[in-house]
Order: C-alpha cells, then structure tokens, then sequence
C-alpha cells in the first residue's frame, strides 16, 4: 500500500501532527506485524516515516526515519510517528518542504514523493538541534551535502534526481541560488535576493517534532505493552531474556523470533508464522557503547546509525591517532550500508548474526575482521568471548545463541625511539556496489590493515604486519588472504613483490562455483590490493618515465621516504564523497507559442507529496475478497505430474488452488497476431516462469506464502531437446509464420538487381541474436 496508508490507519491520531502508539492502540490493532507496504524490502524508501521517541531520563526526543514496511507494529509502544500527512496536509496547510517540490517539479507519479519529504523533513528537524549558527530567513541549519545525502535512499523512477535535489537544497544555508534549476518561483535573471523572497517562506525554528505531553507522562508513569494479550516480550535484562528462551525451548511447537530492528526481512523473506517476538531494544547490556583506552565496545542491539555517531564523535581523546584513524575509516564504510532509514532501525549485532547463520553478504562482518574485533555470546546459560574470525567460521548458532557486544579494539604503530626507523598504521576500506551510497549489496568488500616501516637508512617502505580481509564471495563469510599475508610480510614493497602478491591473491581467493561474474569480482579483489599497496611501492629504478600509480614526478623527489610517509598519510587522510556535480541550467524559452514552456505547476503535485493522493493499492478492497499468488514453473519444458505443498495439506488460510483442468471451456489468457497464449501451462511448462497454478487464499500474505510452499513434480522423460539456436530451430522447422499486415511489401526485384550488379557476393554469413522470422522454443 502506499506511504499514506500509515497516515489513514491512525488518522485520529496523526492527521494534523503525529500518531501516538501506545498500549490504548495496541488494544485496537493485530499486533503481530505492521505491513503497509507490499514490497516488504526497505529498498525504495515510499513508506518512510519519522520515529520520535521520548528519552524521560535526560528528557529529549530523539527523531529518525525508518521504514514502515520493516517496522513491527508493537516495537513503536510509547513512540511517536509523523507521515507526510503529519508534515503538512490539505486541510491544515501544505509544508514549505511540499510547496518547493511542487515549485521545482519534483514529483511525477507521486509515488515515492511522501517519502521523499518525510525524509528531507527529518534531516531539517536534526540539523536544528545541532550548535550551529543561525541561518538566514527562509533557509535551515541544514548544508547542501546533508541535504542531498538526506534523499540518498529514497528511490525515484520517473522524475529523475535533479529537481528533487534542487527542492532539498533550496533549504541550506550554503547553497549557491545558481545551482538551483528550472522552477515556477522565479524568473531568469532575477537576483538572489528576489529568488530567496519567491520561496515558500521556512522559519528553522518551527523545525521540531511534535511528541504529545500525554505520552511523555505515560512513559515517565512507566506504561507498557501488555505481553499476555499479544505475546510480544520486551525483557528488561539477560536474566529474563535467558527465563524467555528456557520458556520457549520447553514449549514445542512455538515458533519464537527475537527482534531488534525486524530489517532482515528485507532481505531474507518471512516465509513462516511466528507466535512469539522477543524484543531486545530494552536491554541495557544490549544497549551499551563503551569507550575506554582499549577500545570501543557496541551493544548487539545497537543500530548502526549510533554505532555509526560513536565511531564518529570527538570523546576520543584518550585513543591514539592510529584508533581514531581506524574507527573513522570503519564508521565512514558502515554509511555505505543500506540506507539512512534502515540503518536507524538495523542493528550491529542483527547484521552480524545474519552473516553467521545465513552467510550475509555483510560489510560490517568484513571491515571489522582486519582489527580483530571481539564478540561476547551467549549459549544458553555460558558466556563466550571469541574473535570475529571465530565467531563466523563456527557452525550456523541457533535461536538459543544470542549476541551480546562486539568490541573494536584500539590500535597504535609500533614505535622504537631509539630504531632508525619510522612506522606508519594503514587501514583502508573497500567497496564495489551498483549504487555507492548504499542501498545496494556489493559486489565485493575488503578491508585492509597494514604496518609500514620506513628506514632511514635505504629507500622503500616494509610491510611489518597486515591483515587482507575479503568479502564473502569466495567463501560461506569473510575470510583473510593469509597465504598473501605471510608473503607481504617482512618484505619491502617493489614492483615486483606486489606482482607476486596479485598473482598470489589470484589464486588463493577464488570464487565459489555459480558464483555470478566470477572474473570480474576477482578482478576486484585483485584491484583493491593494488590501489591499497601500490603507493607505497619503490618505482624509481625499476619503471621507466616520471609517472607511475597516478602519481607524478614527485615520487622521483630525492628525499623518497618522506614521499612514502607523505602517501601513507594521504591513504590514511579522509575521502571526500561527492554526490551531485554542480551546475547551472540554462533553458531558452520562446513565447512564440505561449503558454507552452512555461513553469506551470503540476496539478495534484501538492496532495502527491503529503501522500493524499490515491492509488490503487489505496483503494480498500470490497469485503470477504479473496487474494491470489501464481505458483511459476522453475524448471523449463517438462511435463507437470502433480502440485502438492510441503505440509501435506493446503497452508492456513487456502481457499482453493485453481489449474488448467478447472477452467471450464477454453484455457485462454491471451490473443495475438502471434497466437493464443494460455492462461496456465496445460500438462507442459514452456519456460521456467511459466505459470502452472493461482493460489487463492484469505489474505495476500496467505496467498503468497502458499505459493512459496508449492512442491512440483516434473517429468522430462521421452521430450525433445529445446531449441537453444537459430540453426537449431532452421534443422527442426520451427517457423514462426508473420502476420500479413506486418509483411513488408517487396520493393523492386532483388534478385535481378543483385545478378546485375557489378561487384558480386559469392558467399556471405550474417548471425544475429535477434530473428524476427524464428520461433525459439524453451
């Protein structure tokens, strides 16, 4: 459903500001799972809110934005959620964030657009409770790079980038008026001062949460969420929780889930009903970040947004340059993970145990196997401190093993103050992904840690110790090149010492078999070792020319070791991401054909961005309507014997299970000029995809986890080949006949013309992926 449905479910509590959901709400509701998108992923960000929660220890209101679709309904007990609606709406009056969307023609279907301003809104609301100074009239604390990073992970499909960024950054402070493009607000050649006027107007000071007074004395008089009723437990300390699983283990039958952030499903889909959650957000041993001269240690339970703050904060003034290099390089990878609204709900220890029990692809588990982190577990009643590389090569845990901290520890270069020799610690992060900001699982991670000697004595920079740790993809989890290390080790980087290492990286991380693009990640892995290394190679007497690894004549210089030391302080220096490239849109209108050209605003564009408008999916459904799933072939040209499901019998809440043989007359789905298709594969599936049968049940969750559950038998035998080529499908006579009207009408005679021509083609072969003239059968 659409971001708006969040909106109308609790329209008595949120229209004009928020929706408040306490025990009085939870009575109201099934408080099983909140469900008001489809997509159930976390990737496009459409249905993202904004989470207020009341702290009444230090009393403060702390404000994110997660996605609803992820969101289990009774985790928000005693929060606050604010919608587009709540943001600005018809009735109540547009928000100055919804008013430059319309006036910069940011929103085209409108679909992803509530989203969009909920999270611009949430950026505004949090940049205003920082120190920084007071903006100008109708601009916020907010700076550009905050305010395009705030968009980040919401996806849009149709409008493009541009003129959504241009609404966002029109409230920094910073930003340049020229960079703004094509709008409805003012006219070429206007200046600043003019266009600033033009604006809707925006007072920064208005840019706060509304979390009501009557929930912050509810959760001062310690108001919870009744258990008993919903059977959601929120333990308050590792002794319950242990009492909770002892429970649950003497009961058979009971399928138990313990939460955090419920973001895994996005990417491992809930395919079975839970009659128990367990909540462990309340947790203070779960909960804690401790920073002392040995490191940092973060609470399984949090998110990693706040792990992210930690990592980042300026408390760190007992650590060495060398730790708050390393946690910097570590906070700055984990804001490539996800996106905002997921890693404010995600947890570090959720992501870990993913990655342990289910070989997640996780970035986290990677960058943190170089520094040696330390895990604590729990295994019923027995406390186990392990290393990172322990913990992931053990076998999966089960749901009794829970996941306490995990501890980074503090790292400092050796020093030999009496040694001729200088030592520098690198670590550096790496990640290749579809998108960069997150969003978007990686085609490869790494993470590399390094100590590097530069004597005074001779030229060249020696590997002390590294630890080379890559992503899991050439195994179950990430895993540490130690054959690459033990040859790096002692030896002073040359030209050829780092061709050795590649060739040997290249045969020791190797891609597991059905891998997908299998050269190109390894490739990958054999780039990021290069740009970590090459730097700090000695090229002078063994590369011809004055450039080398993107470095010029410089690396020549004389004093060559102060150049080493120089590029090992640039690889430790920060990275500057870049979103958007600044530019000025000029476009040259004519009023030759007036009004065509002009700015005019989109009808509708208003109620699309407070998420008013309606689609579809907003349209309830009429009662007692029954939902449908496809259950598709997975294999492709065989025969289909029968279709049963795993449990025996149809799953709860299967209506009926319709086929080929229970249409009555024709099993049509389609007509073309090419044919008739029909509905359902009659006896024999053509490709895989091919459907075979509808699962109708009372609920689309019903429907769709029925379809999951569907065992099909095939039967291959005494079938001909399929026809995988034009040759092929020419040997067996296997035409496809064109319509008449699609027949081109021959123009000349070509045959005559060809026979006459004065440069004859004796012999000629053309091949061509695509044939409009034959039918390849599958």
């Amino acid at each position: 459903m659409h971001a708006s449905y969040l909106g109308i479910l609790f329209t008595v509590f949120c229209y004009n500001s928020c929706s408040c959901f306490n025990s009085f709400v939870l009575r109201n509701l099934d408080s099983s799972l909140l469900v008001f998108f489809p997509c159930v992923t976390g990737g496009c960000g459409a249905c993202v809110v904004l989470l207020s929660k009341y702290d009444p220890v230090l009393d403060q209101v702390e404000d994110s934005t997660v996605s609803s679709c992820l969101t289990l309904l009774c985790s928000l007990n005693g929060c606050s959620i604010t919608t587009a609606e709540g943001v600005g709406n018809s009735k109540d009056g547009f928000h100055p964030i919804q008013e430059r969307f319309v006036g910069f023609h940011a929103s085209q279907c409108g679909f992803c657009t509530p989203g969009m301003c909920v999270s611009l809104y949430s950026a505004l609301v949090n940049a205003n409770k920082t120190n920084r100074p007071k903006p100008s009239p109708g601009f916020s604390k907010l700076t550009v790079t905050e305010a395009e990073k705030a968009i980040a992970g919401n996806l849009c499909r149709c409008t493009g980038y541009r003129p959504i960024a241009d609404a966002c950054k029109s409230f920094s402070s910073d930003v340049d008026m020229e960079d703004l493009g094509y709008n409805s607000f003012w006219k070429k050649g206007e200046s600043d001062e003019v266009k600033i006027s033009r604006l809707p107007a925006y007072n920064h000071n208005h840019a706060s949460s509304k979390f009501p007074e009557f929930l912050k004395k509810e959760i001062k008089a310690g108001a919870n969420l009744g258990s008993k009723l919903y059977h959601w437990y929120s333990p308050t300390s590792i002794e319950q929780l242990q009492s909770l699983l002892q429970k649950n283990e003497a009961e058979d039958g009971t399928s138990m889930k313990i939460v955090v952030g419920n973001t895994g499903t996005g990417y491992y889909k809930e395919q079975e009903h839970y009659d128990k959650y367990i909540d462990l957000k309340h947790i203070p041993e779960l909960s804690i970040i401790v920073q002392d001269q040995t490191g940092i240690e973060i609470g399984a339970a949090v998110t990693i947004s706040k792990a992210i703050e930690a990592l980042k904060q300026n408390k760190m003034g007992d650590f060495p340059l060398d730790s708050k290099t390393v946690f910097k390089k570590i906070s700055d990878h984990m804001e490539k993970i996800a996106s905002g609204f997921v890693r404010n709900s995600g947890s570090v220890g959720g992501n870990l145990m993913m990655a342990q029990r289910k070989q997640f692809p996780s970035d986290i588990a990677t960058i943190l196997l170089p520094v040696e982190a330390i895990v604590n577990i729990m295994i019923g009643q027995k406390l186990e401190k392990l290393t990172l590389e322990e913990f992931l090569g053990r076998p999966p845990l089960d749901s009794k093993a829970i996941l306490l901290s995990i501890k980074i520890p503090s790292w400092e270069s050796t020093k030999d103050i009496s040694s001729e020799t200088d030592t520098k610690l690198l670590f550096e992060t790496y990640r290749a992904a579809p998108r960069p900001l997150g969003n978007a699982l990686p085609y490869l991670n790494a993470a590399f840690l390094a100590e590097v000697s530069f004597s005074r004595n001779s030229t060249g920079a020696t590997l002390n110790n590294c630890r080379l740790a890559f992503g899991a993809y050439a195994a179950k989890h990430p895993i540490r090149a130690r054959t690459v290390e033990k040859f790096l080790i002692g030896k002073v980087l040359s030209v050829s010492v780092l061709y050795e290492a590649i060739k040997l990286l290249a045969t020791t991380i190797i891609p597991e078999d059905g891998i997908c693009s299998p050269a190109y990640k390894s490739s990958l892995a054999v780039g990021f070792l290069y740009e970590f290394l090459s730097p700090l190679v000695r090229t002078p007497d063994e590369i011809p020319g004055d450039q080398f690894n993107g470095y010029n004549s410089a690396l020549l210089h004389v004093d060559y070791n102060n150049e080493l030391k120089e590029n090992c302080d640039e690889l430790n220096g920060t990275k500057i991401s870049t979103l958007l490239s600044s530019s000025k849109q000029i476009i040259q209108s004519s009023k030759e054909y007036h009004p065509v050209g002009q700015p005019v605003t989109k009808a509708g564009a208003a109620i699309q961005a407070s998420g008013e408008a309606v689609f579809v999916d907003d349209i309830p459904a009429p009662s007692n309507c029954l939902y449908g799933a496809f259950i598709y072939s997975t294999e492709p040209l065989a025969r289909v014997k029968s279709v049963s499901f795993k449990s025996g019998s149809p799953p709860v809440g299967v209506t009926a299970v319709i086929s080929a043989k229970d249409i009555p007359g024709k099993n049509l789905g389609c007509i073309s000029v090419f044919g008739d298709e029909p509905l359902y594969a009659d006896e024999l599936v053509q490709c895989a995809g091919d459907r075979i049968a509808l699962v109708v049940a009372d609920t689309q969750r019903h429907a769709d986890l029925a379809a999951n559950l569907a065992v099909i038998d095939y039967d291959k035998e005494n079938l001909n080949p399929p026809i995988l080529s034009v040759e092929e499908a020419v040997k067996r006579g296997s035409f496809l006949e064109i319509p008449p009207f699609l027949d081109p009408e021959q123009v000349g005679d070509f045959s005559k013309g060809m026979a006459e021509a004065d440069h004859q083609i004796l012999s000629a072969e053309v091949t061509s992926r695509v044939c409009y003239y034959l039918l390849l059968l599958f």
